[in-house]
């Protein structure tokens, strides 16, 4: 069932097959780099539900929502077809899609999953899709995740070590 799908395949995939798909969990982000934290953060919210959406954000919003540091390579590393596949290949990963706003929106109006998973960095007041899952009934779970590293540390290791 795992694969990589546009939007519209993916909501006639959830259609056509519901009880393969629901309660649907759905997360995103840009997953640039992948690293054990990512693991565990995707771990933990397939444990919410029977299967699990994630939504990569494409190149473009990357550089929008992450703008370049200085002396810092420009994000993402890796570009999106690339974060996707690596993404869908895990074994907690039900589906993949790329998406191009900077907020998940569009993805949970279309979808409606019933548990939306974010980490435990944000809160209701601060997640831009709170008003959305909260119009069509669904969950919000925070997870919060120990990581030993994060995306940015590596980049800025790498950048000040030059590795």
């Amino acid at each position: 069932m795992t694969a990589v799908y546009t939007l519209n395949e993916l909501e006639k995939a959830i259609a056509t097959h519901p009880k393969q798909w629901r309660p649907l969990v759905f997360t995103n982000g840009c997953f640039d780099l992948l690293h054990v934290g990512h693991i565990r953060y995707l771990s933990a919210a397939k444990t919410y539900g029977k299967a699990l959406v994630v939504g990569i954000n494409s190149d473009q919003s990357v550089r929008t929502i992450k703008p370049s540091k200085t002396g810092s390579p420009p994000r993402p590393i890796i570009p999106d077809s690339q974060r996707a596949e690596v993404i869908a290949a895990l074994k907690s990963v039900d589906g993949v899609v790329i998406f191009s706003e900077t907020t998940a929106t569009n993805l949970i109006e279309t979808l409606k999953p019933d548990i939306y998973v974010k980490g435990g960095d944000y809160t209701l007041n601060t997640l831009p899709e709170t008003p959305t899952v909260q119009a069509y009934g669904g969950k919000i779970e925070l997870v919060k995740i120990e990581i030993p590293t994060s995306t940015s540390r590596i980049i800025e290791h790498i950048t000040r070590n030059k590795l």
